[in-house]
């Protein structure tokens, strides 16, 4: 069967619109079990990078390979979760939080717009790994926007991926929030799952991160945050002064 080891982005350009690119020409190796932050100003392309990875969009030039260690068939691909940066959700259609996280499994799972007991197990260990436990039957409008944002992620963990894509899961929440979301990430990343975001948060989430990306069209500069979050990389990737590190 064999695993996934690491992702590869060869060449890859994309955009919108004839000969305009969102990104050109992206080259980056990403190793199975890391930690990435993307960090760039709005505009940059990093949603769309996401996209790409995921699947969801596919590039005009280049290739993007999951590449895996002892693999029969040259059509493999990990399982990813993908956390989008915002949601549109009708806060007044009665949905609760089984409800929700139980999205990310009926695409695969099956056809039939219910719950079997094996699914509501899953949900419940999702919830404890969330800090959510309990929170089954609570409608997903009555929480707040850190508890929301668990919700989603735990939408996409109900895979169990081999690799989890958010894209900039923090914003709008307060420290505390913040706070739950990077130390859920992390543990999930301690036990194995490749992880990568995009951040606006340079301070608290991409200077704590092991590894970080920055990115406006094109990979500017790649490594430790102590090596890379530095002035003139964050003045080609912002354009910007005044990005410095507090």
């Amino acid at each position: 069967m064999g695993s996934f080891e690491y992702l590869k982005l060869t060449g890859v350009s994309y955009g919108f619109t004839y000969h305009n690119f969102v990104i050109e020409g992206v080259n980056l190796s990403i190793p199975k079990g890391r930690f990435v932050s993307i960090v760039g100003p709005s505009g940059s392309g990093k949603t769309t990078l996401l996209k790409l990875i995921c699947g969801i969009y596919e590039p005009w030039n280049g290739d993007i390979e999951y590449i895996c260690n002892d693999c029969d068939s040259i059509f493999y691909h990990p399982s990813v979760g993908y956390v989008p940066q915002i949601e549109t959700i009708d806060w007044n259609f009665p949905v609760s939080v089984q409800e929700v996280i139980a999205m990310g499994s009926w695409n695969y799972k099956s056809y039939l717009p219910w719950m079997d007991k094996k699914l509501k197990n899953q949900i419940k260990d999702t919830l404890k790994i969330l800090g959510l436990s309990g929170y089954e039957k609570r409608h997903i409008r009555a929480l707040s926007g850190g508890e929301q944002q668990r919700v989603f992620l735990g939408r996409a963990l109900i895979r169990n991926p081999d690799v989890l894509i958010l894209d900039e899961p923090t914003t709008g929440l307060d420290y505390v929030s913040r706070e739950k979301i990077f130390d859920i990430l992390k543990t999930l990343n301690n036990n194995g799952m490749t992880v990568i975001l995009s951040t606006h948060d340079i301070t608290h989430i991409a200077n704590r991160s092991p590894w970080v990306i920055c990115f406006n069209k094109y990979v500017i500069a790649e490594g430790h945050p102590q090596d890379v979050l530095k002035e003139d990389n964050l003045l080609k990737t912002y354009g910007l002064s005044d990005y410095k590190i507090k």
